[in-house]
């Protein structure tokens, strides 16, 4: 994370935004939404209280933006650099670490969280939405454009609909299954689901 500026004053510590968001994730993921205090975070990253709010107005601000750079781990097929053309290899090279990361018990404890979020925390599942989802669809939405044009997705299929099953299915599979999943179980999977839904990717040797 780089360093700036949001107003007068010294720029932000990046060694300072790092750990008030790894202590989010974790007072999230091991305490829930209603006990991951703006306090209890600050304590637990070693900050002053008002460090913290001085980069988040809310709580559900700074939770968003801790998952989101949980997130931000997990390699991403639009981040690669690669042309569209050559997304098939992308894709079988990053399922190995997709699986790795979906089969984490933290990841999926937090992912559960912020579902669980929408009832009783509308405003966190609407900043997560606004600041991190919906530029993260926008990218995957251009990559698969791109990749239509070039012949390595079905040019018939609705990318909106597509982008709805994918997610859908990773959640479900993520959340919904009550066994223990290994990461090759997951990776296995998830190539699955691509090739079912079009992409021209080799089945794994």
């Amino acid at each position: 994370m780089a360093s700036s500026r949001t107003g007068p004053g010294r720029p932000r510590n990046p060694a300072a935004d790092a750990k008030i968001l790894l202590a989010a994730m974790e007072q999230l993921i091991e305490q829930g939404i209603e006990r991951a205090s703006m306090e209890n975070i600050a304590r637990r990253a070693g900050v002053a209280k008002m460090t913290v709010y001085r980069r988040w107005s809310t709580k559900e601000e700074l939770l968003a933006e801790a998952i989101e750079a949980a997130r931000a781990e997990i390699p991403d097929a639009t981040s690669t650099g690669r042309p569209a053309s050559e997304l098939p290899l992308t894709i079988a090279e990053l399922l190995p670490y997709w699986g790795e990361v979906l089969a984490d018990s933290r990841f999926r404890l937090l992912s559960a969280r912020l579902i669980g979020a929408g009832p009783s925390h509308p405003a966190l599942l609407a900043a997560y939405w606004e600041h991190h989802v919906l530029p993260r669809r926008q990218r995957a939405r251009e990559t698969m454009l791109s990749a239509q044009a070039h012949g390595v997705l079905d040019p018939d299929a609705d990318i909106d609909v597509l982008l709805d099953m994918l997610a859908g299915a990773v959640i479900h599979n993520l959340l919904m299954n009550p066994e223990p999943r290994s990461a090759a179980e997951i990776s296995d999977y998830l190539g699955r689901l691509l090739r079912q839904v079009g992409f021209t990717i080799a089945a794994p040797a």
